[in-house]
């Protein structure tokens, strides 16, 4: 069984993610952007991008509080309950892929 979620920034679809395979604890995604998707973008690709030590953790705080500041959130098609990301859900995207785990 697989699952479809769009991610939204406010009433704008961002994207949508559909569900291919599992990585215990991650689902793995398709990504397809949405019309509001240029306004995020820049974000995971910063995070995506993130490579190197970062021993206070400070550099990936910084790049995952670009992405908390948007308000983004997943909404399940099957009618669950929408997600905060970095709250109730951590998302990774990276082109065409993506990572979520919840």
């Amino acid at each position: 069984m697989t699952a479809t979620w769009w991610l939204m920034q406010g009433e704008a679809t961002v994207g949508e993610l559909r569900q291919y395979g599992v990585d215990q604890p991650v689902f793995l995604c398709h990504f397809t952007p949405g019309p509001a998707w240029e306004k995020a973008r820049d974000k995971f690709e910063s995070w995506s991008a993130l490579r190197g030590p970062d021993p206070d953790g400070s550099r990936t705080a910084q790049v995952i509080r670009s992405i908390m500041d948007l308000e983004l959130r997943l909404v399940p098609a099957d009618g669950s309950p929408p997600m905060a990301l970095f709250t109730e859900c951590i998302l990774r995207i990276d082109g065409h892929t993506a990572r979520l785990r919840y």
